[in-house]
C-alpha cells in the first residue's frame, strides 16, 4: 500500500463522523458520471475523497454539492478554469460576490457575442437556401458555390 493511500486510509475513523457516500452514489444524486467525478478530482476541481482500508473512494454530502455547482457552471459556458476561480471565490467573503459578478458579467458579454455571429451565420444560410432551387447542375448551386468563394457569405 502506498504511503499516500495509507495516510488517507488512517484517517478512517473521521468517516463514523460524516455521511459517507460512494462514488455511484454520489455520480447518481450529482448527475456527473464516475470517470467525471475521478477527473474533476485529478483536475483539483473536487478534493480527493477519504478512502476505507479497502480503497474505495467515500464522500460526504458537501462532494454531491460541489459536483452539482460544477455541472450548472459548466451548462451555462464557463471553462474549467473558470469554474477552479469561482469556487476560490465562493469562499472569498470580501470580495468574493463582487468577483463572481464580474466573471459572470464577461461569460455573458462572450454569449451575446456568440449569439450575434451565430445570427450572423443563420441569415446568410437562409438567404443561401432561399436562393437554391433544388434542382439542376451543382454547378449553378448557389449554397455549393458559396462554399466555393468566401465572398458570397461574408466571409473575408
Amino acid at each position: 500500500m502506498s504511503a499516500r493511500l495509507q495516510s488517507r486510509t488512517r484517517a478512517a475513523p473521521e468517516l463514523a463522523r460524516v455521511a459517507t457516500l460512494s462514488i455511484g452514489k454520489v455520480a447518481r444524486s450529482s448527475g456527473v458520471a464516475i470517470d467525471t467525478i475521478r477527473f474533476y478530482e485529478r483536475e483539483g476541481l473536487l478534493p480527493e475523497p477519504l478512502r476505507r482500508a479497502s480503497g474505495y473512494r467515500t464522500y460526504d454530502t458537501g462532494a454531491v454539492q460541489r459536483l452539482r455547482f460544477i455541472r450548472r457552471a459548466k451548462n451555462l459556458g464557463f471553462s474549467l478554469d473558470e469554474i477552479r476561480e469561482l469556487l476560490a471565490l465562493s469562499q472569498d467573503r470580501e470580495h468574493g460576490v463582487e468577483a463572481v459578478k464580474q466573471r459572470a458579467s464577461a461569460r455573458l458579454a462572450d454569449l451575446d457575442r456568440r449569439v450575434r455571429e451565430l445570427n450572423r451565420i443563420r441569415r446568410g444560410l437562409r438567404e443561401l437556401v432561399d436562393a437554391c432551387p433544388g434542382h439542376g447542375a451543382p454547378e449553378q448551386c448557389p449554397i455549393l458555390r458559396a462554399l466555393g468563394d468566401a465572398h458570397d457569405i461574408g466571409e473575408v
